[in-house]
């Protein structure tokens, strides 16, 4: 195994858990800035306001995206057993 191959799957994995996080992390972003707008122009100072909108927004997003998000696991996971020889050479 080369340093240059180590790197490779580091990033792939790195790219990969960023893909797989992103939709939900970004529903929970655009659910968080509506309602905090909300919040400033309406002076409603709530902390719990934001919390129960965000986990619907991100449960949403992970029933969306889920088919998406288990093929690209699987795929990153067949491509690390294909690996394997390689790793004992």
């Amino acid at each position: 195994m080369t340093p240059q191959m180590v790197v490779s799957i580091g990033r792939e994995a790195l790219t990969l858990t960023l893909l797989v996080a992103g939709p939900m992390l970004l529903f929970g972003l655009i659910i968080g800035l509506t309602i905090a707008i909300f919040q400033a122009v309406t002076q409603i100072n709530e902390m719990t306001l934001t919390f129960v909108p965000k986990i619907l927004a991100i449960g949403m997003a992970l029933l969306v995206f889920l088919p998406w998000m288990i093929n690209l696991l699987t795929d990153f996971t067949r491509h690390m057993f294909e690996l394997i020889p390689q790793l004992a050479g």
